[in-house]
């Protein structure tokens, strides 16, 4: 069996971003690929019709980052989400929906993507989301994510919440860190977070990074969904943490 790691760009380095298609519309992997190919340091290097074509793609080939359609037949986007985002972590998932925030997008989001375009998205927003998260940043900021929690997350299935040691790492939080944990839940960017607590921005831009470390989690708005599942942020019919 071919070792994954072995096979996957060193992105420090300016590596070209190897991006996979995934919608059950040839026509709109069509006009993907034209607009990526154009772009330098872009090469899309496989296409799929559904979430099991996805798998199989990343299984097969490097990818950096997966634009991945959510409604499709079979294995539909959210539950390919779901199993690359544990299997394959370091494939960086965009999904592709009709209408802003919408729940099968958040349920995507909640299963491991690390952002969501609108399939009318303008060609310069979608290239620079791509290169965005392969960056290791998230294409939609905290702010929008505790929106969407706020409008979808009490109609979700509840899910097994956070991992055991997720919630002991919680604890190991400083009290400072757990200050910059909710802050950012509740959608404070780095310049905010500054100004609430009287630190300078390089000083937030430590506890983020170590709050992102201490958590396990890929980016920020991990961290939102996280704080949620760990039963910090008060929302509308929210079961209370055990």
């Amino acid at each position: 069996m071919t070792d994954q790691a072995s096979r996957r760009p060193d992105r420090t380095h300016g590596a070209v971003v190897r991006v996979g298609l995934v919608d059950d519309q040839a026509l709109v992997r069509t006009g993907f690929r034209l607009l990526l190919e154009a772009e330098p340091g872009i090469e899309v290097v496989g296409e799929a019709a559904d979430g099991g074509g996805a798998i199989d793609l990343v299984e097969a080939t490097a990818v950096d980052v997966l634009l991945m359609d959510v409604r499709m037949p079979g294995m539909d986007g959210i539950a390919a989400t779901g199993e690359l985002s544990v299997r394959h972590p370091d494939t960086r998932i965009l999904v592709l929906t009709t209408f802003d925030l919408d729940e099968y997008a958040f349920a995507a989001i909640r299963a491991g993507a690390s952002g969501f375009l609108l399939k009318d998205v303008r060609p310069i927003e979608l290239v620079s989301a791509i290169r965005t998260v392969h960056a290791g940043e998230a294409a939609l900021s905290p702010r929008v994510t505790r929106r969407m929690l706020e409008l979808f997350a009490a109609d979700l299935p509840a899910g097994d919440g956070p991992a055991p040691q997720a919630r002991s790492a919680l604890e190991d939080l400083t009290s400072r860190e757990r200050e910059i944990l909710l802050g950012i839940a509740e959608g404070l960017n780095n310049t905010e977070l500054a100004e609430r607590f009287f630190l300078s921005e390089s000083t937030v831009k430590t506890h983020v990074g170590r709050v992102l470390q201490k958590l396990g989690a890929r980016d920020r708005v991990q961290l939102v969904i996280l704080a949620y599942e760990f039963g910090l942020l008060d929302q509308p019919g929210r079961r209370p943490p055990r």
